[in-house]
């Protein structure tokens, strides 16, 4: 046997991402994966590497970004891989850069300004243009990616406030096929978004339809959170049923005062529902959610913090109520003049998501939003909140339940094969961290932060983050969804 490996991580802690406990030991890895574990006190390596007193544990999977320009942008992905992060699911809440075959609308049409407000990253004409250049230029994490259904309607549809006709399903049929052929792991909605809202049921069911043929998942920002959570999450489950895929429910919650508890109620619906069909589901780890602004939104939440006007970029990260003051007039009016803008809403309960993170199928998600100028602290801050504030803090879970939620749970949700765990033969995705400090560093107020306690990470099987900065190396990789009667390794 050949005792001389690229690189060893030697007197590990090693939590390996299925939920069992954590055992000692060394990793050796040759090339982009793990090629043995235990001990290897008599094997030469390229590099070591001491992790005497810390965690080895598999990269984490962000269940839920808005990465899709980040990855091209920003390649060294700090955000990410600052806490860990060494795989990306991007196109969430039905947008996604690609496909666009027609000038996009100017200014861009919210939502889809969430990733290019000027429209000049929205110029992929194919998901296959968008893949191929994704490739030819990597990240520094890996990413698999959505196809969002608000996109599609941008790009086939002038009315979008109308059902689409039967001609436009048609049309972005066949781009949801495109797009499926060319890497896409799945198709993903934004029901409660503008240019989704006048979408029927049926016209997503149709649309969604080649998802079965060819092993795709169905991800939607439901179209309620609030009042009406329970009759979307029936829309959802019944969409997953009609298409015949798995289902994710994004960024799990309950918002508005009137609806804080709720979730023991929406849990225990979806406890019941994933008996009869493949369901899952994600959630971060705040109390305030972050998208567009707009007066609805802000109407039921208790504070508003703009994180960007591209009308008046001064009043970033400043709250609405002291907008007001200075601007005067009516809330509703005053969020006009900042339009087009970006927001974070306090409008949930701290309860409902200690109850949503602690169930046992919930996959850890951070919804952050790279390009605002003032972000919401999740993008830099959500795993090593969890494993800080609510694992080893609060107490909600052991740091190897924690861990699997960010890994081989996400992982096999998502199809992701050798991703998620430590073992031989999987993908050397890895992050050495420090289980007694870690937390997130980044708040409300100073959202761009690196956290404490990562110490290492490394993408199939090169140092991405070290030193408290990135590397320069940039190894990522697009993943495709495992699709096989082979279960997915975990």
């Amino acid at each position: 046997m050949n005792n001389h490996y690229d690189a060893i991580i030697r007197n590990a802690s090693i939590v390996d991402g299925t939920g069992a406990d954590r055992f000692n030991g060394d990793v050796a890895i040759r090339g982009d994966s793990i090629a043995r574990i235990g001990d290897l006190s008599n094997a030469t390596a390229g590099t070591i590497i001491d992790a005497k007193g810390l965690v080895v544990a598999p990269g984490f999977i962000d269940a839920h970004t808005h990465d899709d320009r980040l990855l091209l942008s920003n390649p060294d992905m700090a955000s990410k891989v600052s806490q860990g992060v060494t795989t990306i699911i991007g196109g969430n809440c039905g947008i996604s850069l690609a496909p666009m075959p027609r000038p996009i609308p100017n200014p861009v049409t919210p939502p889809l300004n969430l990733l290019d407000e000027d429209g000049r990253w929205y110029r992929f004409a194919t998901f296959a243009d968008y893949v191929a250049e994704l490739e030819a230029h990597p990240a520094a994490t890996n990413c698999a990616m959505l196809v969002g259904h608000s996109t599609l309607r941008v790009a086939t549809m002038d009315d979008l406030s109308r059902p689409a006709s039967p001609e436009q399903i048609a049309a972005m049929r066949t781009m949801v096929v495109e797009a499926l052929t060319a890497g896409a792991i799945g198709v993903s909605t934004g029901l409660a978004y503008a240019p989704a809202i006048g979408s029927p049921t049926e016209e997503v069911i149709e649309i969604c339809q080649p998802l079965r043929e060819r092993g795709g998942l169905y991800c939607t920002h439901m179209r309620d959170e609030g009042d009406m959570v329970v009759e979307s999450l029936n829309e959802t489950f019944r969409i997953g049923r009609d298409v015949g895929v798995p289902v994710v429910i994004s960024h799990h919650k309950v918002v508005g005062a009137k609806n804080f508890g709720r979730s023991a109620e929406t849990l225990k619906l979806i406890e019941c529902q994933m008996a009869k069909q493949e369901i899952c589901l994600d959630c971060y780890p705040y109390a305030a959610s972050s998208t567009i602004l707009a007066p609805h939104l802000a109407a039921n939440s208790t504070r508003v913090t703009v994180t960007w006007s591209k009308s008046l970029p001064e009043f970033a990260g400043r709250d609405l109520t002291e907008i007001m003051e200075t601007l005067g007039g009516t809330q509703e009016e005053v969020i006009n003049r900042l339009l087009p803008a970006g927001a974070v809403y306090y409008r949930m309960d701290e309860g409902d998501v200690e109850r949503i993170l602690a169930f046992d199928q919930t996959m850890i998600g951070s919804d952050g939003l790279p390009h605002d100028e003032k972000p919401h602290p999740r993008l830099w801050g959500t795993f090593p909140r969890v494993l800080g504030h609510y694992s080893r803090k609060r107490g909600l879970f052991s740091l190897e339940t924690a861990i699997h939620k960010m890994t081989g749970l996400t992982a096999r949700n998502f199809g992701l094969a050798d991703r998620g765990i430590v073992r031989e033969g999987a993908f050397a995705d890895l992050v050495i961290l420090n289980s007694e400090t870690v937390d997130e560093v980044a708040t409300y107020a100073r959202p761009i932060a690196p956290s404490r306690g990562i110490e290492t990470v490394l993408v199939n099987g090169k140092v991405v983050w070290n030193h408290g900065k990135p590397s320069g190396e940039r190894p990522g990789r697009v993943l495709r969804r495992q699709t096989t009667d082979r279960p997915v390794t975990i």
